[in-house]
């Protein structure tokens, strides 16, 4: 019995010290995590942690979806300056209202940079659409974008077609009726792209593409779990079917030997290009997303900021009313289009009030030197474009519509919207909007038939 308790002993102190050895070697680990994490933050931006696990989430998310998207921003340079780092979804990042610095982050995209989104964004996207690849494969789609949506193309594809469907969308009203905006401008904007990208022009078809389509962009930024009656879940039932649809368009335009003329910009797609057919639904369906939200609501509070300001609504009206008057033609021509330097002012007045990219996400391949301080490997990297567009260092009067700055010659280098690291409505870089050209002739001609035609 003795020598048994003795055994006891010796197995009890054994496990005593190799219990303590494993708390001595867990804390040093935290430990040296913890120094790790000081150090890291030492180089970063100044800034601060927030709450735990949660950082500035809450605020941050407040702020966007607030009527000014920068407040959280403004209230953050105040204290830590143009560049400064926080913690956002469960991440380190470093926000930027800084001009400088969100250009350099557009121009390295792919080199320091690479786009990060959430799962349930790459998912419904499709891991072959040009918002969410990276490399060479998104150069590469990039570059077909860009060339389906050449200037000299809008011209020949899509000047006629846009004005077709925005008389036979926008002639659906009667005298009199009392019309939701933001449902108007979500129709003329859907069955725009479907015409364009599908070749679609029924309505029953417009009408179920619309519907499946509202249902794919409400679950882009929702909870990824797929159970029934999730957003996530009904979101990818729809792309099964909107994928389903555009596979069908495939095999019809395969059937008839490969005429192009009904199939819109996917018709061409597989004339002049060499994708498999998973990549091409996959293109489309971002080309859908890309084009619709953005367009949408651009028309929204474009005739929204015109309507709370009369001064620029009747100089709109005149320059639109001159076009129709001086034209023979049926439709509005190319030259028509060029005609328009107010309402030109008026779309980019637009969009830098209530721009639709609003802010970039992305993330440090590496660890980046800027200036002062280090951006560590795998730390978000935050451009808020809109901050920039409303500061009032930048823009004198930022928060209150003006389209006629855009004719002030001191604006004259601010307004080119592919290289002024002070206005980027559509993005920079290797991920610059490829439709940037496309949306601004549909916001005209919408402007032009909607004000010409309606109060």
């Amino acid at each position: 019995m003795l020598k048994m308790r003795g055994n006891i002993s010796e197995t009890w102190l054994v496990m005593m010290t190799l219990m303590i050895l494993v708390i001595a070697i867990f804390a040093k680990i935290i430990q040296m995590k913890i120094r790790k994490e000081e150090k890291s933050m030492c180089r970063l931006p100044p800034g601060r942690r927030g709450w735990p696990l949660i950082g500035d989430s809450i605020n941050w998310y407040n702020a966007v979806a607030s009527s000014h998207p920068p407040q959280f921003v403004e209230e953050m340079v105040q204290r830590y300056g143009k560049i400064f780092s926080c913690s956002l979804f469960g991440k380190w990042a470093v926000v930027s209202s800084d001009p400088s610095f969100n250009r350099f982050v557009m121009q390295n995209e792919g080199k320091l940079f690479i786009s990060s989104y959430p799962k349930s964004f790459r998912d419904l996207v499709g891991k072959n659409g040009v918002i969410t690849v990276q490399g060479d494969q998104q150069r590469k789609l990039h570059s077909i974008a860009s060339n389906m949506m050449r200037l000299d193309k809008l011209k020949f594809h899509f000047m006629n077609d846009i004005q077709k469907v925005m008389i036979q969308t926008l002639s659906n009203f009667d005298n009199q009726q009392v019309i939701f905006l933001q449902d108007v401008c979500r129709k003329v904007a859907i069955n725009l792209m479907v015409n364009q990208l599908l070749g679609v022009s029924s309505e029953s078809q417009v009408n179920e593409m619309a519907q499946l389509f509202s249902d794919f962009v409400d679950g882009c930024l929702s909870i990824p779990i797929n159970i029934p009656c999730s957003a996530y879940h009904t979101a990818m039932k729809a792309r099964e079917k909107i994928i389903s649809k555009i596979n069908k368009i495939i095999e019809v335009h395969r059937k008839n030997g490969g005429s192009i003329e009904g199939n819109g910009v996917l018709g061409r797609l597989l004339e002049e290009e060499s994708l498999p057919d998973e990549a091409v639904a996959d293109f489309i369906i971002n080309l859908l997303f890309a084009g619709n939200e953005t367009t949408t609501k651009t028309m929204l509070f474009a005739v929204y900021f015109l309507t709370q300001c009369p001064k620029a609504m009747k100089q709109l009206l005149e320059e639109q009313d001159s076009l129709r008057t001086n034209s023979g033609e049926e439709f509005l021509t190319w030259q028509d289009y060029k005609a328009m330097p107010f309402t030109q002012c008026v779309i980019d007045e637009t969009l830098r009030l209530g721009g639709i990219a609003i802010w970039l996400m992305r993330e440090a391949k590496e660890d980046i030197q800027y200036q002062d301080f280090v951006i560590p490997k795998g730390c978000f990297v935050v451009p808020f474009l809109s901050a920039v567009h409303l500061d009032e260092k930048v823009y004198c009067g930022a928060t209150n519509f003006n389209p006629w700055r855009w004719m002030e010659p001191e604006n004259e280098e601010k307004r080119n919207w592919r290289t002024s690291p002070f206005y980027a409505p559509f993005g920079g870089g290797a991920r610059f909007c490829p439709g940037a050209e496309l949306a601004r002739l549909q916001i005209a001609l919408f402007l032009h038939y909607f004000v010409t035609n309606y109060k």
